[in-house]
This record gives structure tokens, C-alpha cells and sequence, in this order.
């Protein structure tokens, strides 16, 4: 099979390799639609995230959706032929976390595009069955592979309890943000304002469902007289999130989404006197049936996201895509072309 292989900073590489062989209680996935993610872009312009770091050749994408052609010893979830939006983070299912039901924390978990593990830029990938979601033919290819991204927005709702007459922030219009929003909206939020500096995706917004959209080059959050339950941050930008804390109503919730720098500022006066909770999120656990629900359902709306498509030998053009043109917001990579 062919693989995207990352072989240092900026530098992909086409490659043929063995078509992996499905294990005990694995499926084998021809991968049909990857979505691109900022932690892909990131490892391709500096080698690393945090304390992971790419010593190695890595094949990155952990947004695929796919199609099932053969199944490994025990393997009994999935007729040959079924579409699935793939979960690409596998955990140990041994661990305090695991028996906890907070897998997403484990630390032995085997994530998709994650030094070393290898991702879904590639024509296929093998997974734990339990870890490939049967999605309707209602759903597209790429919507199938956004699941992964909604899952995030879900779990962060989730995290806040976002509920009927909730009033929701949501900072940063990008991808994540957008789809935060949208799930905001479908968990039962009665108003969701979202912010950005990129006049395009707040017009997406808009058009997504926004209550309010609010372009921060031009006016200050202090200022919108918007008196949030809920901030879901999505920026990552520290300056953003130390306003955007201000804004919360007292006893409100904070989920930090984005990944920023590895400290930020944050009003301390204002957390206490108001009494707000502020909590971070990294990745999800048991999404996927819900995140497949809203979508089949229309609730939220995948492809619209969705601003171009690439061939398995136009990764690097994918990943710059984003960079280069302001008005990409979802580049999908698929690596059957």
C-alpha cells in the first residue's frame, strides 16, 4: 500500500509498504476521507507537540473514515463492506484509568499519528474492532471522518454541561470551534456567541447557527454585553482566554479546548470571586455513538467544513493548505486518489 511518511520537519515522503495484516479482534480499513488537524500541521512544522516528538518516520492523520475488507481472528462487529468513522486512539483497557471509564487518560494509549504510532494517511490501517462505528449511508465519506473533531466538540459539552437554556462562549472559529458550537446548539444551548479574527469562518458560523458572532479585531468581549453560562476556549491564543474567562456569569464553567502554550495567564480575582470552575479536556471517550447521532440527524452539519481534497500524494498541500488561504477551513485527505 502507499503511505504519507513523515521523515523530518517539512519533509514528506510517498512510500510503499506492507499492507497491514489484522490481528486477534481487529479489522482491516481501506481508508476512504482523513481529515487534517492543526496537531498534524504542527508535527509537520516542528517535529513535535509537548513531550511528543517524531524520532522517527510517521505516518500522521488520526481523522479516517473508511470501508471494512477483512476482519482478524475473533473479529465478529463488522460485515465485510461496512462503512465506519474510525475511534484512533486505543487504550491498554487495564489501567486505573481505563477501569475508571476515563480512557482518553491512559497512559498507554495508542493514538493515531502520535509518536511512534502511526496514523491514517495511508490506504489502510488496521483498528480494534470496538474502536470501528458502523455510520449510515446517509452520511458522506467525510462527514464519516469528522466524527473524530465532533467528538472533540461533544466531550467538551459534556465536560460542561451544556444544557437546555445553557448560554454558550465559544472562542476560536476554527474546525474545533465550529463544531463545539454546533454541538452546543444540538445539547440543548438556548444562545451560543463565537469569536474570531477570520471574517470568513465567523461567516460559516452564522450560517451554522450562531446566536452572535463577534470579530475581536474589531470590538472587545467585555463590550458584547454577553453574559455567558459556558466558555468552551478553542483558541489556544492565552490573550483570548484571559478575557474570555472575564466574560463568564458567575458560577460558570470553563473548559480550556485549545491547546495553547504551555502556561497561560488567567484572572485568579475573577475565578474566585465568581466562583467558576475551570477544567481542561484532552480528546474524549465514549463520543462516537453520539457524535454518528447528531450527524445522521442533521443536527450538525459536517461537510460543510469541508473546503478541499487532496490526494494521498498531496498531504504536504494539504497541510499547508490552511496556512496559505484564509478562507480554508477543513482540508480532507483521500488517500485512495
Amino acid at each position: 500500500m502507499r503511505a504519507a511518511v513523515l521523515h523530518g520537519v517539512g519533509e514528506i515522503q510517498l512510500e510503499e509498504r506492507p499492507r497491514p495484516e489484522p490481528g486477534h479482534r481487529e479489522v482491516l480499513v481501506r481508508v476512504d476521507s482523513v481529515g487534517t488537524c492543526g496537531s498534524d500541521v504542527h508535527y509537520y512544522e516542528h517535529g513535535r507537540i509537548g513531550d511528543f516528538v517524531v524520532e522517527s518516520p510517521l505516518v500522521l492523520g488520526h481523522e479516517p473514515s473508511g470501508t471494512v475488507v477483512a476482519g482478524g481472528a475473533g473479529a465478529t462487529r463488522h460485515r465485510q463492506g461496512q462503512r465506519v468513522s474510525l475511534e484512533p486512539g486505543v487504550p491498554d483497557f487495564t489501567c486505573p484509568q481505563c477501569l475508571a471509564g476515563r480512557y482518553n487518560l491512559c497512559p498507554r494509549m495508542r493514538f493515531f499519528g502520535t509518536p511512534p504510532i502511526d496514523g491514517a494517511f495511508s490506504e489502510y490501517v488496521v483498528v480494534r474492532e470496538e474502536f470501528a462505528y458502523a455510520v449510515p449511508d446517509s452520511l458522506s465519506d467525510d462527514a464519516a471522518a469528522l466524527i473524530e473533531p465532533l467528538s472533540v466538540g461533544v466531550w467538551a459539552c459534556a465536560k460542561a454541561r451544556v444544557g437546555p437554556g445553557t448560554r454558550v462562549l465559544v472562542t476560536g472559529a476554527g474546525p474545533v470551534g465550529l463544531l463545539c458550537m454546533q454541538a452546543a446548539l444540538a445539547f440543548g444551548a438556548v444562545e451560543v456567541m463565537i469569536t474570531d479574527v477570520n471574517p470568513v469562518r465567523l461567516r460559516l458560523a452564522r450560517e451554522l447557527g450562531a446566536s452572535a458572532t463577534l470579530d475581536v479585531r474589531d470590538g472587545r468581549l467585555s463590550e458584547a454585553g454577553f453574559d455567558p453560562d459556558v466558555l468552551l476556549e478553542c483558541s489556544g491564543h492565552p490573550a483570548a482566554i484571559g478575557e474570555a474567562v472575564r466574560a463568564v456569569a458567575r458560577a460558570g464553567r470553563v473548559v480550556l479546548v485549545g491547546m495553547g502554550g504551555e502556561e497561560i495567564p488567567l484572572p485568579l480575582a475573577h475565578v474566585q470571586t465568581r466562583e467558576l470552575e475551570v477544567t481542561g479536556t484532552f480528546r474524549y471517550a465514549n463520543t462516537w455513538p453520539r457524535a454518528i447521532a447528531l450527524a445522521a440527524s442533521g443536527r450538525v452539519q459536517l461537510d460543510a467544513l469541508v473546503t478541499g481534497h487532496y490526494g494521498l500524494a498531496e498531504v504536504e498541500q494539504a497541510l499547508k493548505a490552511g496556512g496559505r488561504d484564509p478562507e480554508v477551513v477543513k482540508a480532507v485527505v483521500r488517500p485512495q486518489e
